[in-house]
C-alpha cells in the first residue's frame, strides 16, 4: 500500500466497528495498513480536530458522534524474530486479531499466551490495557513494542519498564495517552513455560475432557470452551466483555465484607492488596439479568453489560453508573469501567 492510497471517508457509521453495536458516526474515517501510511496521515493532518485510534472496537463505548478523524489501525504481519536456548521472540503487527495471533504462536509450538486465548481485540491494544485472564497478564511475556510519535512520525521502541504496566493499565493510558500509536508488539515466549492452571475453572474443564497433563494448546482449548459458555458472542448480542475491572482493595476492606459475606471470591494482588470479583459484587446487588431500558446485564455473567437492541452509548453508561452506585452503597467499593468512553 502506498502512503497516499487510503482515502479519508466522511460521516462513517461506526456501528460495525464496535462490539457493543452502538450506532455513532465519525466525521472522518480512515483505515491504515502500514507505518508509511500512518506517518503520511499524521504529518498531513495537522488541523486541531481530535483524533481517535480504533482497533477491534472491543474495549470502547461510543457515547456520541466523534467530531474528528477516526484512524483504524490495520497494520498486519506475524513473524518469529529470533530463537535461543531459553526463549523465542515473536512479533505481530498492531492490527492483527489477538486471538488469531495467540493461536498462531501455538501453531509454532510456542507456549506462554494460551491463558489469554479468545480475548477480543487487536494486538496493538493489548499493551495499552495490559490485558489479562485466568491468572496471566500480557506483561508476563511482553518484550517490547514499536510506536509512532503523533507529533513528528518518528518510531520509538518501548521495553517493559518503559511501559509501566499495572493491572489493566500502562503508561499509554496515562502520561503518553494520545502521544504514541502502537504499530507492532514483540513477545518473549520461554521454552518449557509453566502452565497456569489454578485460576477459575481451568482444572475443572481439563478434568471434564480427561486431560491430566495438558499441552499449551489443550489449555487454550479449555479456556476457549469456558469463555464461550460464560461470555456472550458480540455477533449475537452487543457487548464489550467484562465491563468493570476487578477492584483492588486493602485487606481491611476484604475482612469487613467477609464478616457478612464469607463466600466473597478474592485473589492476592500486588502491594499487599486483594483483588475482589466485580461480577460477584454486582450479582449480590441484584443486577444479573436485569435491564435498564435497552441496556442490560447478561444473564450468565454479571460483569458483562449488553446492548439488548438499539441501545445508545449513553444508555449503556447510565446502566453502568447505576451498578456503580449499588455496589458503592452496599459494599463501599468503587467499580471502575474497563472500556474507553468516547
Amino acid at each position: 500500500m502506498s502512503a497516499t492510497s487510503a482515502p479519508i471517508a466522511a460521516h462513517v457509521n461506526l456501528q460495525s466497528f464496535n462490539t457493543f453495536g452502538i450506532a455513532a458516526h465519525a466525521k472522518r474515517f480512515i483505515a491504515i495498513d502500514s507505518t508509511e501510511s500512518l506517518r503520511s496521515i499524521l504529518l498531513a493532518d495537522k488541523d486541531d480536530t481530535p483524533r481517535f485510534i480504533l482497533g477491534g472496537g472491543s474495549n470502547i463505548l461510543l457515547t456520541r458522534d466523534f467530531p474528528g478523524l477516526v484512524m483504524r489501525i490495520q497494520v498486519m504481519g506475524k513473524r518469529v524474530v529470533s530463537r535461543d536456548e531459553e526463549a523465542t521472540l515473536v512479533e505481530s503487527g498492531a492490527g492483527e486479531n489477538w486471538n488469531e495471533f495467540v493461536r498462531w504462536t501455538l501453531d509454532q509450538d510456542l507456549a506462554g499466551l494460551e491463558n489469554l486465548s479468545l480475548i477480543p481485540g487487536m494486538v496493538g491494544a493489548a499493551p495499552i490495557q495490559n490485558i489479562g485472564a485466568y491468572g496471566v497478564e500480557m506483561k508476563d511475556t511482553f518484550h517490547s513494542l514499536t510506536a509512532m510519535d503523533v507529533c513528528d512520525g518518528s518510531l520509538k521502541t518501548f521495553n517493559r519498564d518503559d511501559c509501566e504496566f499495572a493491572y489493566r493499565d500502562s503508561v499509554f493510558k496515562r502520561e503518553l495517552k494520545d502521544r504514541y500509536i502502537i504499530t507492532s508488539v514483540t513477545f518473549r515466549l520461554p521454552h518449557g513455560a509453566k502452565r497456569h492452571l489454578d485460576y477459575g475453572d481451568i482444572r475443572t474443564e481439563l478434568n471434564r475432557v480427561s486431560c491430566e497433563n495438558p499441552s499449551a494448546r489443550e489449555v487454550s482449548d479449555a479456556i476457549c470452551a469456558i469463555r464461550r459458555r460464560k461470555l456472550p458472542d458480540p455477533a449475537v448480542i452487543g457487548n464489550a466483555g467484562s465491563f468493570f475491572k476487578n477492584p483492588m482493595v486493602e485487606r481491611e476492606v476484604l475482612a469487613r465484607i467477609q464478616s457478612k459475606h464469607d463466600t466473597l471470591p478474592h485473589y492476592p494482588a500486588s502491594d499487599g492488596k486483594v483483588k475482589l470479583a466485580a461480577g460477584w459484587l454486582i450479582e449480590q446487588c441484584g443486577w444479573k439479568g436485569k435491564s435498564l431500558g435497552r441496556a442490560g446485564v447478561h444473564e450468565q455473567h454479571a460483569l458483562v453489560l449488553v446492548n439488548r437492541g438499539g441501545a445508545t452509548g449513553l444508555e449503556i453508561l447510565a446502566l453502568a453508573r447505576a451498578i456503580q452506585h449499588s455496589v458503592r452503597e452496599q459494599f463501599q467499593v468503587e467499580l471502575e469501567p474497563e472500556p474507553v468512553l468516547v
